[in-house]
């Protein structure tokens, strides 16, 4: 692995000991040929790591065994100090959402809903970080403003908001109620390189406040001084065969 440090303020974080996230041994195939198999795997409290990996290289598997949405055939995944490889059904579906905010390449918004009912949409699953929110609706709007959301925006529905718009969305949407790490998944694939920037400027920013721990993948090495770490797919996995990333 290498490392990035990105001013001695940011950097002194990690000496914190305490991990989000380690993986041991896991390992995952399906049925057409692709395997993933993850030898070890840290990522530390408040740590901001960015993956890279080709397209079709397995970046959204990665992610999806880190969330606890696919099962690894063996191994550990260790999630601040849970291991979610033991988790089923409820259980897992009910600590995914208490420890993540999930920024989806798509986003994943509800286009009938506002930008800030959408926000609002992990409180309703997650008694924890609803507990955490005193003013729930108050902290919706203070994210979506943090982000760059016009206030005139957030009861507008999201489908008919511009691609940048909805990004921010689903951003604050992942933020709301303190989760432990922040997973995003090619987040900025649709945007050019300034305005890609300035979204993840200000998604640094607001991780600052929240203390959590960003875990984000992406093909686009030109991301790298924004984050403390840069880690390459093929130096903690082996993959087998090739799958949409």
């Amino acid at each position: 692995m290498r490392a990035k440090s990105i001013g001695k303020r940011r950097f002194s974080r990690l000496s914190d000991p305490e991990y989000a996230l380690s993986i041991r041994d896991a390992a995952f195939s399906w049925e057409g040929g692709f395997g993933i198999e993850i030898a070890g795997f840290d990522l530390q409290a408040r740590e901001r790591v960015l993956l890279l990996g080709p397209s079709g290289g397995g970046k959204s598997t990665f992610l999806n065994l880190v969330a606890g949405i696919t099962t690894p055939s063996r191994g550990q995944i260790n999630v601040l100090g849970t291991d979610i490889a033991r988790l089923r059904g409820a259980r897992i579906d009910r600590y995914r959402v208490d420890s993540f905010g999930i920024i989806f390449q798509m986003f994943n918004l509800l286009p009938w809903l506002s930008a800030i009912d959408n926000v609002l949409v992990p409180l309703r699953f997650s008694s924890l970080r609803r507990k955490r929110v005193t003013d729930a609706r108050g902290e919706a709007a203070r994210l979506l403003g943090a982000l760059g959301i016009d206030g005139s925006l957030f009861d507008q529905r999201a489908g008919t908001l511009s691609v940048g718009q909805q990004q921010r969305v689903a951003a604050a949407r992942a933020l709301i109620g303190g989760p432990g790490i922040i997973l995003a998944d090619e987040p900025t694939s649709a945007l050019d390189s300034a305005n890609a920037r300035a979204f993840l400027d200000l998604l640094m920013a607001e991780l600052e406040t929240a203390q959590a721990a960003l875990l984000m993948v992406s093909h686009d090495e030109a991301l790298a001084d924004a984050f403390d770490r840069v880690v390459r797919l093929d130096e903690i996995a082996r993959v087998t065969g090739s799958v949409a990333a």
